[in-house]
């Protein structure tokens, strides 16, 4: 019998934790690295040798915000993020976890929000959730076929309606009772004894509930008040655990509230980050407001992390369905339409062009979209004249003011005509010195959500070849170790998980990639399958880059290709608890 499973010869091994590259080979046995050497090692001692030679060998990658949480129900190898390198995926985000509600709850509170059709996720929840706490939900985990390992917030939004239901979380006239309260304790200190990373929140208003009963009410985080969030706090800090918040981008200073919850004067610091920093086109002065929150309160011996997209933020959109309508009341209004008869009567009323009119006209207030539709670009409509313009351009060619061109388009095609701007991080100089600042995360990627919006899947690979490409134009951001280290072992000790670094004894999720890869366009979307929804999506596919991909010392992607057994077979991913 060979003494080990694999040995991954002559490439330039990442350790992970930002110490030098050097050309090493690793022999991997049991799902460990057991191995790291100059020295040769005999091919006899492997029942697998991988060659890579002229290839970078590191920790598989972090993805520290997906919205994945539906899609392990059913297609549980998540491999659009695996044939990306990514080993390990934390769901749970933004308030939106599956564990604590009811099947109905659950798919109201997460289908809107993160617009994959509840026609789709309602029936698989009905037909798969049986679990209602943290131990229970753990426990269906290590029942299913995991394609990379999980790590898991408790959602605060998921919570509140598990114990005082999706009517009563969205009301504001109500808050929990006491029992209620305690309840809510109860079950996240379960998830936290469990490994659970800790608690996210939510406080974005136009994030909307779906179904007919509480439809477009913000999400049940939004609706608590500040003393039930610290309260909650108190059990996340004593288990020096994470706090996932987003702040409301309409309330810039509402961000003080986070920044309170985290300082460690006379306690412990309360690790919180939240979403996101963003160079925004709309709103650029928030750059330098984001900088400076995060400067002082780790200054303030606070422990504070802002998410960070390291590539442009660009959205797609059919029509008017996309999300940062919802944060001007014109565009809410249009939203919170389901008939398309009523919307389009509204859509042509000459009362609401107005207002619409003048919400599109203020620069000033706080906003994630700029409000610009010359910068937008039409990529596909009936009418193939339109293709390949911007609506200023057919407005100016129409003679009529451009939202009331937008507007008369979506009335004649409804989600036919589709299009994309670019919102934010479109100045690569500023958009290295945000992904440069160490005491930011490199994540964001929202996989498993906005389906048709944007796809940020190959997100590492983004962050390694901005990085690449800087060092290899004389200006380095930072070295390619420190990079590495930024999307592996930064993440995992900072979230305190038992991954992100290939050193001897470590777990052994490795990736191997070709650096030539880089040279081709990464920011290039296509449609592909959502495995067992029946859905399209957009989705990256960047061949020659993710050459190997291995997890838990198993091999998922061989020659850039699935192997047979991989989201057939236990024993690839699992449930990681958190130290």
């Amino acid at each position: 019998m060979a003494r080990y499973d694999f040995i991954i010869k002559g490439g330039r091994y990442f350790d992970g934790t930002g110490a030098l590259s050097f050309t090493r080979n690793l022999a991997i046995k049991d799902g460990r690295v057991v191995r790291v050497t100059a020295d040769p090692i005999a091919d006899d001692d492997a029942e697998r040798v991988i060659g890579a030679s002229g290839l970078w060998v590191m920790p598989g990658f972090l993805d520290t915000h997906t919205h994945y949480d539906a899609e392990l129900l059913v297609s549980p190898s998540l491999s659009e993020s695996v044939r990306h390198g990514v080993t390990t995926v934390l769901v749970g985000s933004c308030s939106l976890s599956m564990v604590c509600s009811d099947y109905e709850d659950a798919s109201d509170i997460f289908t809107r929000v993160e617009t994959v059709p509840r026609e789709r996720v309602l029936p698989i929840l009905k037909a798969h959730k049986t679990w209602s706490t943290p131990r229970q939900w753990v426990e269906h985990l290590r029942q299913v076929p995991l394609g990379p390992n999980i790590i898991s917030f408790l959602g605060h939004s998921d919570l509140r309606v598990g114990v005082m239901g999706l009517s009563r979380a969205t009301d504001l006239s109500t808050q929990p009772t006491e029992e209620e309260l305690k309840t809510m304790e109860r079950l996240l200190k379960e998830a936290l004894d469990e490994g659970f990373l800790g608690l996210s929140t939510m406080c974005l208003k136009w994030d909307k509930v779906d179904g007919d009963r509480e439809w477009s009410k913000s999400l049940p985080s939004t609706y608590a008040r500040w003393s039930e969030i610290a309260r909650l706090n108190k059990l996340v800090r004593a288990y020096n655990r994470v706090h996932q918040g987003a702040p409301n981008a309409a309330t810039p200073l509402q961000i003080l509230q986070y920044v309170r919850e985290c300082l460690g004067w006379l306690r412990q610091p309360l690790k919180t980050t939240l979403i996101s920093q963003m160079d925004l086109k709309g709103s650029a002065y928030l750059t330098n407001l984001t900088k400076l929150t995060s400067r002082v309160t780790n200054a303030l011996r606070g422990d504070f992390r802002w998410q960070v997209l390291p590539t442009p933020f660009t959205v797609y959109a059919d029509g008017i369905d996309v999300v940062f309508f919802e944060e001007f009341g014109a565009g809410e209004m249009a939203l919170d339409l389901k008939d398309a008869v009523e919307r389009n009567d509204l859509l042509k009323d000459e009362s609401y062009r107005r207002q619409f009119r003048k919400f599109y006209g203020e620069k000033l207030s706080p906003r994630v979209w700029q409000r610009d539709f010359g910068d937008a670009m039409i990529i596909d409509c009936p009418d193939a004249a339109l293709i390949g313009k911007n609506f200023e351009e057919v407005a100016r060619a129409r003679g009529v003011h451009v939202v009331d061109l937008f507007l008369d388009l979506v009335v004649e095609f409804g989600r036919n005509i589709r299009w994309y701007t670019t919102v934010g991080n479109h100045r690569k100089q500023v958009l290295k010195r945000l992904v440069k600042d160490p005491r930011s995360l490199i994540t964001f990627s929202d996989a498993g959500a906005h389906i048709r919006n944007m796809a940020f899947y190959n997100l590492p690979l983004r962050m390694l070849k901005l990085v690449h490409e800087s060092i290899n134009g004389g200006d380095p951001i930072m070295t390619m170790e420190q990079a590495v280290h930024r999307l592996t072992g930064d993440q995992a000790d900072w979230f305190g998980v038992d991954a992100g670094k290939i050193r001897e004894g470590d777990r052994a999720d490795v990736v191997v990639i070709d650096p030539a890869g880089f040279n081709q366009d990464l920011e290039q979307v296509h449609w592909g399958e959502m495995e067992n929804f029946d859905l399209q999506r957009l989705v990256n596919r960047n061949p020659g880059i993710v050459k190997t991909v291995l997890i838990n010392g198993r091999l998922a992607v061989d020659d850039e290709q699935f192997s047979p057994s991989f989201g057939r077979e236990m024993g690839y991913g699992q449930f990681i608890p958190a130290r």
